[in-house]
């Protein structure tokens, strides 16, 4: 059985208006893609969290039960890997857009369980290569964004 490799994404969320908001949504898509990319298996929970009809990211509680339900499962996911030599885990801390307080959160946590944290970027034409990347195949289209 070969390791598996879960990367743990910290990528900005909220923003100033929406056309901030769905730049960090497509920049955290963008991260997802280039983990798979790498042969990893990536968790994103904003991505998750943050869709219509689970939790309200603009309301002060919804968000944290969606950071501390994010860092529970990545928690959960580190303590496996330390019984099991094939699981390996990091954070990956993705800065073309910045360090938000929640990408932080993310980092502070990995060391408190001391989880490698690796810094990564996608490059300043990362908008251009994903704009490519959506037009490149026909999607299925669930109107979220």
């Amino acid at each position: 059985m070969d390791e598996k490799k879960y990367t743990f994404i910290e990528t900005p969320f909220m923003g100033k208006n929406w056309s901030e908001i769905k730049r960090n949504h497509n920049y955290t898509k963008a991260c997802v893609s280039d983990c798979l990319q790498r042969g990893e298996i990536p968790y994103a929970s904003h991505l998750f969290f943050t869709q219509r009809g689970i939790l309200d990211d603009r309301v002060a509680e919804e968000r944290m039960k969606g950071i501390m339900a994010g860092k529970d499962i990545e928690e959960g996911i580190t303590i496996a890997s330390k019984y099991d030599a094939k699981i390996y885990v990091c954070t990956a801390i993705y800065t073309d857009l910045g360090i938000s307080s929640g990408m932080a959160l993310g980092r502070d946590k990995a060391e408190e369980l001391g989880r490698p944290v690796v810094i990564r970027t996608l490059g300043d034409d990362w908008e251009e290569k994903f704009e490519e990347f959506l037009k490149s195949k026909d999607w299925l289209d669930l109107g979220m964004f």
